[in-house]
């Protein structure tokens, strides 16, 4: 996710609540309730950028609420607190179902992507029908068949020795050799 989408995010979720608030925000500086402010907001940005799911961004929520709360003396308006807890708690909401929404993602490499592949034959080993080579995930792969094969011939890959493939003809049984 682009830093800047959550700059201009947070830069919107600050400026929402302080227009709908009914007096001006003046901060007596309590440092302790600014850094826990700052510390609040460099979580939330982190969240994105982090694949914890929630940890982080939970954590700067926390500790943005309660920075404001501290602040609350400094005669912060209680809308203000509300508006960005709740502001902040929604955008870590969508985060992680954007997140969760990455996770279930089916294998794009090793055996088993492998096995079951289909692909055509595209070369032969000279004088022999049952070995040639196919091109399969990007990779030239040396192949052999009980059967003898012909270029361009649709066939299955079922099973691997090394760098050799097993493949069978695709109107062969899926049950292999």
């Amino acid at each position: 996710m682009n830093i800047r989408c959550c700059v201009i995010a947070l830069l919107l979720a600050l400026s929402g609540p302080v227009f709908a608030a009914d007096t001006v925000v003046v901060l007596v500086p309590d440092p302790i309730g600014i850094w826990l402010i700052t510390f609040g907001i460099v979580f939330m940005i982190a969240e994105a950028a982090l694949p914890n799911f929630g940890v982080v961004g939970l954590g700067g929520i926390v500790m943005f609420v309660i920075g404001a709360v501290i602040l609350t003396n400094a005669e912060v308006p209680v809308p203000l607190i509300i508006g960005l807890g709740l502001i902040s708690g929604l955008l870590l909401i969508f985060l992680l179902i954007r997140a969760l929404k990455t996770r279930p993602r089916r294998n794009f490499s090793g055996d088993a992507e492998l096995l079951g592949s289909v692909t055509p034959i595209t070369s032969l080993q000279a004088g022999n029908a049952y070995v040639g080579w196919v091109h399969l995930q990007g990779e030239q792969w040396q192949v052999m068949s009980a059967t003898p094969l012909k270029p361009g011939q649709q066939v299955r890959v079922v099973a691997r020795k090394g760098l050799l493939l097993q493949v069978a003809a695709t109107d062969a049984a899926p049950g292999g050799e």
